[in-house]
Order: structure tokens, then C-alpha cells, then sequence
């Protein structure tokens, strides 16, 4: 599963996984069964300043619903972040449309590795049980850390699906061509290495890409 644009003000994320799509039938990339989001959270990226947060003010990746959201997510905003209005987790997990709509298709699709791509620090993060990632491209490990509502710490610690998060290092500008290139390929070849892939029963999804659309959100808001 591939997704872009968590944070609407991201833009280059979202940019760089319409940029992967057309590069989805190289060799490494067509083993895969692909469930791709390019654009989480449209209504902070087609604001009129985009928004890192949704149009009801919160910010979706840190309202997937971690143990203990309840007491940790609304004190982490107020005490590490001073009530951040950029990084309020909602009043409750799941709250949004669009994280209740991720979970359901993370239920549904059963990725075994997860990839959100998010923008400005430069370096890889990772959550999960496989061996870490130590680069893609010129991005290196470095942790950014584990948030309360995140989908790394959602994903990754608490349901043991591995999370991969790219940050690229500017949210405006894209990176070079050859850089976008690069990151593309280390990824995939680290996961075709190190994710476990189960025999396919024969039910499970061919190999191909699915991109959900704007009509697949809309028809679970409230």
C-alpha cells in the first residue's frame, strides 16, 4: 500500500506517488499487488493555502487508533506541542472520514508492507517487523519518532504490519529526477528482500495496481 498526501501542505508527497504510478510496470514494481492512495487527504491539499490538517481541522496522522489514544494523544498536543492547532488529533480516534476510511481498506486489502510519504526532514522512517531500511536514494534512516494516533505506531507497533515513511526533503519542491528514480528502486528492492510474502491463496489480489479515488472517500463520509 502506497499512500501520499496524509498532510495536505506535503505537496511534493503527493506529487512523487503520481510520479511512482507511471512507473509501476518496471520489473521490480509488477511482482506486486498495489493499493495505491496518491492523495489522502484532498481537502488540505485543494485548500486555498493548503493545510497540513482536513477540513475539520484535524490532523489525520496522528488519529489512527493507537492503545491508549484516549489519555495519550490529547496530552501529547497540549503538553509537547502547545496545543498546536497543525497537530490536533481530533477528539476521539477514527474520528475523520478519512482515517475510518484507510482502516477499513488496510482491513480489507491486507498490505503486507505499508509506504506513506510525507515531506520536509530528508530521512527514512520505519515502524515494524522486518530488518530496517537503512537508505533510499540519499535518504537515511533516522527516526523521526513514535506519535500517539500515528499510522507508524498504528501500523506498524500494534498490528505488525511493516510501515515505511519517506520524508522527502522539501514539501514544495520536488526532488531530482533521478533522485525520485532512485528512492523508487531502493524501495522496492528492499522490499522484495526483506517483506515476507505468504503463498497467494487463490483468492488473494493479482498482481496489478488499484489507485483509489476521490469517489472511494466520499462514499464513507459521514
Amino acid at each position: 500500500m502506497l499512500l501520499g498526501g496524509i498532510h495536505g501542505d506535503e505537496l511534493t508527497a503527493s506529487a512523487v506517488v503520481f510520479k511512482w504510478l507511471q512507473q509501476a510496470q518496471i520489473p521490480l514494481a509488477r511482482d506486486f499487488a498495489w493499493y495505491v492512495v496518491p492523495v489522502l487527504n484532498p481537502d488540505g491539499l485543494l485548500a486555498a493555502k493548503p493545510s497540513r490538517v482536513n477540513a475539520r481541522g484535524v490532523d489525520l496522522n496522528r488519529n489512527f487508533p493507537t492503545p491508549g489514544w484516549q489519555e495519550e494523544a490529547p496530552r501529547y498536543w497540549s503538553k509537547a506541542t502547545a496545543s498546536d492547532p497543525r497537530r490536533f488529533p481530533g477528539k476521539g480516534p477514527l474520528s475523520e472520514p478519512e482515517t475510518r476510511w484507510l482502516k477499513a481498506e488496510i482491513d480489507r486489502f491486507k498490505p503486507n508492507v505499508i509506504v506513506s510519504v510525507h515531506a520536509p526532514f530528508g530521512v527514512l522512517d520505519f515502524d515494524g517487523p522486518a530488518p530496517v531500511p537503512e537508505r533510499f536514494g540519499r535518504l537515511q534512516f533516522n527516526r523521526v519518532g513514535v506519535y500517539p494516533g500515528s499510522l507508524g505506531n498504528y501500523s506498524g507497533l500494534h498490528r505488525n504490519i511493516p510501515v515505511i515513511t519517506i520524508e522527502l526533503p522539501n514539501a514544495q519542491a520536488m526532488p531530482p529526477a533521478k533522485e525520485v528514480d532512485r528512492i523508487w528502486v531502493d524501495m522496492l528492492t528492499w522490499i522484495t528482500l526483506n517483506v515476507h510474502r505468504p503463498k497467494e491463496p487463490a483468492t488473494a489480489p493479482k498482481a496489478g495496481t488499484r489507485v483509489a479515488t476521490g469517489a472511494d472517500k466520499a462514499a464513507n463520509r459521514n
